[in-house]
């Protein structure tokens, strides 16, 4: 069986804009995914590289043609001018994890639901994923125990940094990024799940 780790932001608007493609992707090939949030702002510091309010104006304009395009490529709902973006996603990054922990436990809930509404609050319900409010609602909505934004936060915050120290061991340098464990393969971007496919598939 292939191992995917899923390395991501809450924060990216292009993880958002892949939709549930990768966890398709996933189950055609019967693989397993490991969700990896990570702090990418802290990474971007690591790397040397710009935050986006930094970088030159003609990438700044490009980020936004190409946000645009994917969104009407996916159909999905998105507002470019989100009214909590950026905001601290290590709250809501937390309360992953531990879903995700309690998903493998009991297999109950669905952490890529619970990604999926987070990702909504940004980009399509302005609203602000550092408000706990926000995140317990996403919880239950995914099926979880609200409480794990509580009883999650420890654990949540200790691999939530070491979830940074493996993306730039890794080589991780950006969002979204998937690493077929078994085979060091790397795809880069939610325009890159079509190339992730045919490489599980054998056609890559």
């Amino acid at each position: 069986m292939a191992q995917i780790d899923y390395y991501f932001s809450l924060l990216s608007g292009f993880a958002y804009l892949a939709g549930s493609r990768l966890e398709r992707i996933a189950a055609q090939h019967n693989a397993s995914i490991t969700y990896k949030p990570y702090d990418i702002m802290a990474l971007f510091d690591r790397l040397g590289a710009p935050k986006p309010a930094d970088r030159p104006e003609g990438r700044k304009v490009y980020r936004t043609q190409e946000l645009t395009r994917a969104a009407k490529k996916t159909g999905l709902p998105f507002k470019l001018d989100a009214a909590f973006w950026p905001t601290n996603p290590a709250p809501a990054s937390y309360a992953v994890i531990a879903a995700a922990k309690a998903q493998t436990k009991t297999g109950s809930g669905d952490v890529a639901a619970l990604i999926a509404q987070l990702n909504r609050a940004i980009w399509v319900e302005d609203k602000d994923i550092a408000d706990d409010a926000v995140i317990t609602q996403a919880l239950k909505e995914a099926g979880f125990d609200p409480m794990l934004s509580m009883t999650g936060l420890l654990e949540g915050a200790e691999t939530y940094a070491r979830n940074l120290e493996d993306a730039f061991a890794a080589g991780v340098f950006g969002s979204p990024f998937y690493i077929v464990t078994d085979t060091d393969e790397r795809f880069w971007g939610q325009s890159s799940l079509e190339d992730l496919d045919l490489y599980l598939a054998g056609e890559l």
